[in-house]
């Protein structure tokens, strides 16, 4: 989580924004190559295998998660134990986890971003006009397209990779781009997104990867430790037992 990295994704951000911005019929081609328009269809979304591994790709990124949410809940069952993991590494992939793939996908852009899917548009026989990724005024009125949950999702095992021991971290990050990548062309070749949906659902992981990574590690004036995350757990369960007490007496 270095500078380089951070001048790399906006760089790509700047780009592929004004690329799509400008010849937004570019994100129709794309999706023209997963179209079948003697079936009128896209034909991998009927794919068992294809639709297996989009599966498994959402178990795999929620498996990576799953250390760091027990190690939350036993903490908060019982305060007096330490905490199971590191509580800067739980708090780091909780937080980047329900930012990119929870509030700024479902509760945010995909509730009031009305961009339709490929599969509803009228270029890929559906009902809805195509709209660019910059046009809120789309016509889908929930789970809409922009951006990518699934992709944020896939993207967001840029923040375990950030974790693993530095003689291992560049594999670690290349592996998680070509899990995102791939994850991604899947969303794609089902017709469930475009390309500007899981590009920048996984360049906006990455942003708030990189901020939350800094936020916690990097920068001294923020700077947690595991043990002042440990302690404000421990007050927090203590504070929430008392005041789940007086309401019961």
């Amino acid at each position: 989580m270095n500078r380089t990295g951070l001048f790399i994704a906006l760089a790509l951000t700047l780009i592929v924004g004004l690329l799509f911005g400008i010849y937004p019929e570019l994100d129709l081609k794309l999706a023209g190559l997963f179209y079948d328009p003697a079936a009128k269809t896209f034909p991998l979304k009927f794919n068992k295998l294809a639709a297996i591994a989009r599966d498994g790709a959402m178990w795999i990124a929620w498996g990576l998660a799953l250390p760091a949410l027990v190690a939350l809940i036993v903490k908060l069952a019982r305060p007096d134990r330490p905490l199971l993991m590191s509580g800067r590494a739980m708090v780091f992939l909780l937080i980047t986890l329900l930012l990119s793939a929870g509030v700024l996908t479902n509760l945010t852009f995909k509730s009031y971003w009305g961009r339709p899917r490929p599969v509803t548009v009228t270029q890929f026989n559906g009902t809805e006009p195509f709209v660019a990724w910059w046009d809120p005024r789309g016509t889908c009125g929930r789970n809409c397209s922009f951006f990518s949950g699934e992709g944020a999702t896939a993207f967001w095992t840029y923040a375990p990779a950030a974790l693993t021991p530095l003689p291992w971290r560049p594999l670690a990050y290349a592996a998680a781009t070509v899990f995102g990548v791939t994850t991604s062309a899947l969303r794609m070749s089902f017709g469930g997104h475009f390309f500007t949906d899981v590009a920048i659902a996984g360049l906006v992981t990455f942003l708030v990867i990189w901020l939350a990574h800094g936020y916690i590690y990097r920068w001294p004036s923020t700077r947690l430790t595991d043990e002042r995350v440990d302690a404000a757990l421990t007050r927090f369960s203590a504070r929430f037992r008392r005041t789940g007490q007086s309401a019961r007496d």
